[in-house]
């Protein structure tokens, strides 16, 4: 066995720990991403924007069982298994590829998407509707008022219908007691806009998933390099392999 096959195992061998590893690493960045937007749900109305971490899931089962099929093949030097390693290893290349891309699309598309839901939204607000929640929630977890500011409540119906000039208590600062949400007391609301913090928050999100997806991509890459260095050196030397099983 030549230095270029033991090599060639030996960066195979240590993909397939990486496989594993990228398996586990991108089953929390897709379940980050899902959790992520499900507490924005309200304020997202395209449902394919969770397109991208569902392929992540996707690909990180698929990366697990491949790192078994690649460590067992490696191991026991088989044509057949490293072929099998090699094809699937590009089918999740390319999926990777095509996440990466929609991530970067959905990216852009936030910015409009949660501004025309947010809209809605805020305008559907009662105090008492599962919307309302959301909204409550949102504000005072972002520390934020209104979509763009905090004199967006005037131009809600819940606004005209208390008509006591206030907003909702979720706007108050928390650090403030006895708020009472009215507008002649701006000094205790948070007066930045929601929209904002959640494009922002999402965007980051997206970002960090795209960035994820980059890296393990360009591992897929050199990944597919060893396999074809490993079998073109057995079909030089007539390397013969030392065991059967499975994958001979």
């Amino acid at each position: 066995m030549d230095c270029g096959v033991i090599t060639s195992k030996t960066v195979l061998l240590l993909l397939s720990l990486i496989f594993w590893a990228a398996a586990a690493g991108l089953g929390y960045v897709g379940g980050y991403v899902i959790n992520t937007y499900k507490n924005y749900d309200s304020f997202v109305q395209d449902k394919y924007a969770m397109l991208p971490a569902v392929i992540i899931i996707c690909v990180a089962v698929v990366m697990f069982i491949i790192g078994l099929i690649g460590c067992c093949a490696t191991i026991r030097e088989s044509r057949v298994g490293l072929g099998l390693f090699l094809v699937i290893i590009l089918i999740i290349f390319i999926a990777e590829v095509a996440a990466f891309v929609m991530g970067f699309i959905y990216r852009e598309k936030v910015k409009t998407d949660v501004q025309g839901t947010m809209h809605t939204v805020f305008q559907k607000y009662d105090g008492k509707s599962p919307e309302s929640g959301v909204v409550d929630y949102l504000q005072e977890q972002l520390r934020c008022c209104g979509v763009t500011n905090y004199t967006d409540w005037t131009t809600t119906q819940w606004f005209n219908t208390t008509g006591n000039n206030s907003v909702p208590l979720s706007c108050c600062k928390q650090d403030i007691k006895n708020c009472t949400g009215q507008l002649n007391e701006p000094q205790d609301l948070n007066m930045q806009g929601c929209a904002e913090k959640v494009e922002n928050g999402l965007q980051a999100v997206l970002s960090y998933a795209m960035l994820v997806i980059l890296g393990f991509a360009i591992i897929k890459f050199f990944g597919m390099l060893s396999v074809c260095v490993l079998t073109c050196k057995r079909e030089d030397n007539g390397y013969q392999p030392l065991y059967s099983g499975v994958f001979a």
